[in-house]
């Protein structure tokens, strides 16, 4: 039986002054601790989500994903700074110390949130709930894109989030995603 190690979040995230919309996660699993990305398994289907979402091709490399993520204007990091997990194991996740949001919603005007998955939202509303004021920015609860989220194929994962940015850039202030 694996054992509980605690883990610090060690990259930053992606963002600059153009971002409007924030996606983030929970806390990057083994296989993105390791490449020291985003989405670093090749069964989680985030890059393959999000470029269809965006009708733009899957980026390959780090700064590939990079370029993707800041000409589409998104930012992208996780909750968590640091957790006691076992894994990658979202359901295991406990003793959580939470990202500073203030880093990029005071660097830029992000209009919308979007959690990817139900753990990634419950833990963003636990810790990271003082961070909306008067409903801005939006809170967005997505499926996740994790290969654990069977349930989902990937058309209607993609359908799901390509529905969610259409809706955030064209300025809709309430969406409540699934």
């Amino acid at each position: 039986m694996k054992e509980y190690e605690h883990v610090t979040h060690t990259f930053g995230p992606v963002y600059n002054k153009n971002s409007n919309i924030l996606i983030l996660g929970s806390m990057p699993s083994v296989k993105s601790r390791e490449q020291q990305f985003y989405y670093g398994h090749p069964q989680n289907r985030f890059w393959k989500v999000l470029s269809a979402a965006l009708g733009e091709t899957e980026p390959d490399t780090i700064a590939e994903k990079k370029d993707f993520l800041l000409r589409n204007n998104i930012a992208l990091w996780d909750v968590i700074a640091s957790c006691d997990i076992i894994g990658s194991s979202d359901s295991s996740i406990k003793n959580v110390k939470e990202n500073d949001m203030n880093r990029i919603l005071s660097a830029a005007d992000i209009n919308a949130i979007f959690l990817n998955g139900g753990k990634a939202y419950e833990l963003f509303m636990k810790y990271c709930g003082k961070y909306i004021h008067e409903g801005r920015p939006a809170l967005v609860k997505l499926p996740s894109t994790s290969p654990a989220n069977a349930a989902w194929s990937r058309e209607k994962l993609t359908n799901t989030w390509r529905e969610a940015i259409s809706i955030m850039r064209e300025g809709v202030s309430v969406y409540h995603g699934v």
